[in-house]
């Protein structure tokens, strides 16, 4: 018989505000119902939109205090009720929820988990969903393929590089600007690096090596609208940092719907995973009691790639990135 769980550790705050009104607290845990299961959480991915949300800058959302973070984790089933063929007990599953997902253990529909593959790491598994949902969303809107040179600011960050990978990946010869100190990991992915700042179209123009720029994704939020237009790519095929947060807070939904085509868009990129056509790097990786520390390195715009909380890490020692060494050189 299966250990029950009655308790989980979550994260909770009970007003807007920064990283600091994040609290860890123990609540009861329900058993899971018909459909459901309960999820030993192994790994769990922040987003940019979580801060927004929390701080009160997204004012759409509605939910009431107390309110918990997090929609991406992996982890292990430890409890299923019934009608929840395909994920018994001992699965290794990833999954999305709407609010939630930084705890312990959660209760959720099998309708919003996909088996994670052999081949994914738990911590890559658990940043996986809002980002690469979001990227792909983008990329399906946009239809790349073969033929486009597409153009993606702040390519090295979360949505960014699965953006850029899975459009290489399509066919489509990738820009990606950035700072100079992403330069080297775009190159290793086969995307073309362009430095942010003055004179950037130029820049631009120099990378297509004379080839028409068809489709611009603006991570970035700042003047992507004028450079696109400057680049000649049509309205209909630019993507602005609004529309990012349409589609971020889309696939943040709750209804049957939304969480069919979430579920649907996980199980595509598990697969883009396992077969190796997108990497998620994880530029961080904290314990969940350090929730505060990883909003803090999100924040600095630094990361490439995502930060990810465990709740089962190896050491609580927080350890010296290369990437703050190389910048305290600079």
């Amino acid at each position: 018989m299966s250990k029950k769980h009655t308790e989980a550790l979550v994260v909770e705050y009970d007003r807007n505000g920064d990283a600091s009104e994040l609290q860890l607290r123990r609540r009861p845990l329900s058993p899971p119902g018909t459909g459901e299961v309960m999820v030993e959480v192994i790994a769990s991915g922040i987003s940019h939109i979580d801060g927004f949300i929390r701080s009160g800058t997204e004012t759409e959302w509605d939910e009431p205090f107390p309110r918990r973070s997090g929609s991406d984790f992996a982890g292990i089933v430890v409890e299923a009720g019934p009608d929840t063929a395909g994920f018994p007990v001992g699965s290794e599953v990833i999954g999305h929820v709407r609010t939630g997902a930084h705890a312990t253990h959660l209760v959720v529909p099998v309708a919003a988990l996909v088996p994670k593959p052999k081949g994914v790491g738990w911590e890559a598994a658990g940043g996986l969903y809002l980002s690469g949902a979001t990227a792909l969303d983008t990329l399906d809107e946009l239809r790349v393929g073969p033929g486009d040179v597409i153009v993606i600011s702040a390519a090295a960050g979360a949505v960014g590089s699965v953006e850029a990978q899975l459009a290489k990946h399509a066919g489509a010869r990738v820009i990606g600007t950035c700072g100079d100190r992403n330069f080297d990991y775009l190159r290793q992915l086969g995307i073309t690096p362009v430095r942010y700042g003055p004179d950037i179209q130029d820049r631009i123009h120099e990378a297509a090596r004379g080839a028409q720029v068809t489709c611009f994704v603006d991570n970035f939020g700042q003047d992507g609208r004028d450079l696109a237009n400057l680049l000649g790519v049509p309205a209909a095929r630019y993507r602005s940092s609004d529309d990012r947060r349409d589609t971020e807070l889309r696939l943040l939904g709750d209804d049957p719907e939304a969480v069919e085509h979430g579920t649907r868009q996980l199980q595509r990129l598990a697969q883009y995973a396992a077969d190796r056509a997108f990497t998620l790097l994880i530029s961080g990786f904290y314990p969940l009691e350090a929730i505060a520390d990883a909003y803090a390195d999100l924040q600095h715009l630094h990361a490439r790639g995502k930060v990810v909380l465990g709740t089962h890490p190896v050491t609580r020692y927080t350890s010296l990135k290369a990437r703050d060494v190389q910048e305290s050189r600079a």
